[in-house]
């Protein structure tokens, strides 16, 4: 009942909407499904610690690390410091007019956040706006050894034990 009540919804809600947005609607599909084409032959979007270490410690200035960590970075040494040079935007603000236009449309941009998932957020509306976006691959957590974020991956793997077909 449920899926016909959802499909039924579906229909009435596409054949109410405007065909002028119906077909943007269509579009954005389009090109949200050209840029998912091309995650597997770009890493998934994502670049490894040891990758975005070198282009810092060659101080290349063709990248931007946005932290997009919901608390703002602590000191270093502290858990929760950052990555050098990182810019904080949190992760639900990054889409906001004043934190889209610190983003550079000519440079790679790396998210970085805890564990490397929540910066999955952003990457396909970003692309699809048209900036060279990528993800720190495990986030802070393959950056700073010990980080808490690892912690909780390995409590999670601990921790799996469930059935599956």
């Amino acid at each position: 009942m449920k899926k016909a009540s959802a499909t039924l919804f579906a229909l009435v809600f596409a054949l109410l909407l405007p065909c002028g947005a119906r077909a943007a609607g269509d579009d954005l599909i389009k090109r949200m499904n050209e840029i998912l084409q091309k995650a597997p032959a770009e890493g998934e979007f994502q670049i490894k610690a040891a990758d975005l270490a070198k282009m810092i410690s060659e101080k290349k200035n063709d990248f931007l690390v946005v932290d997009v960590r919901i608390a703002p970075p602590a000191g270093p040494g502290q858990q929760g410091g950052k990555i050098p040079g990182s810019i904080w935007i949190p992760v639900d603000q990054i889409l906001k007019d004043e934190n889209i236009k610190k983003l550079p449309k000519d440079k790679k941009i790396v998210l970085v956040c805890v564990t490397g998932q929540t910066t999955a957020l952003p990457i396909l509306p970003l692309r699809a706006l048209g900036y060279n976006v990528v993800s720190l691959k495990y986030g802070m957590s393959s950056w700073a050894k010990g980080y808490f974020g690892g912690q909780f991956m390995q409590k999670a793997l601990g921790e799996a034990n469930y059935p599956v077909e």
